[in-house]
């Protein structure tokens, strides 16, 4: 598959995501530890891995920006993150598999370790397994989307890495001829892209509760 008519599958789905809700940070972190929320950490992640779309837009918003309060999630400056990404620029598909699939058993809603894989399984023409990370890789886009609508600094969409955000934008189809700015904000770093008329904005997340 290449790699735009990917792009697109992943737009179908961001695109057209409806209403927006608010992020409350702390009811997340606090519901994902509680064993008997419907959003405890352990019962998101069992759905997830089985059935994605069985996931509805809170659950997903849960999953998504309840990433920042797990003690195990990846770093890309981590050594098997570094040796993951050595082996995707190296086309190396069978390590990006075998690599991959530990750390998305580390940390499972990585996006940079979905993409990974995704491109890797695709590259196998292993359908399966692409269909299930693809669903997966939609679900946190969504989430994403559903946090605003980009338009101003107030209504920023919010992503939890710099990786994330990149991710994000291709989807937009937002890359080329772009200009970037930043500037500190309560709660993180928010980057405008500019193109003639058309400005995006979005939120890069560094939580300190």
């Amino acid at each position: 598959m290449k790699y735009y008519i990917f792009l697109l599958l992943l737009n179908i789905s961001v695109l057209g995501f409806g209403q927006k809700s608010k992020i409350d940070f702390k009811s997340i972190e606090k519901n994902l530890k509680n064993p008997e929320s419907l959003y405890n950490y352990d019962k998101l992640i069992f759905k997830y891995k089985g059935i994605p779309k069985s996931l509805d837009s809170i659950e997903a918003q849960y999953l998504y920006y309840g990433r920042n309060f797990e003690s195990n999630k990846l770093n890309t400056s981590d050594n098997d993150f570094i040796s993951l990404a050595e082996a995707f620029k190296n086309n190396n598909f069978d390590d990006c598999i075998r690599l991959g699939k530990i750390l998305y058993g580390k940390d499972p809603t990585n996006m940079d370790v979905l993409l990974i894989l995704l491109r890797a399984y695709d590259s196998k023409k292993d359908v399966s397994n692409f269909t299930h990370h693809l669903a997966q890789l939609r679900l946190l886009a969504d989430a994403i989307k559903n946090s605003g609508d980009g338009k101003t600094e107030k209504t920023a969409y919010q992503v939890n890495s710099v990786g994330d955000e990149y991710i994000f934008l291709n989807i937009l189809n937002i890359g080329e001829g772009y200009t970037k700015s930043s500037k500190t904000v309560k709660e993180g770093i928010i980057d405008l892209w500019e193109k003639e008329n058309n400005k995006i904005y979005i939120k890069v997340l560094y939580l300190d509760f």
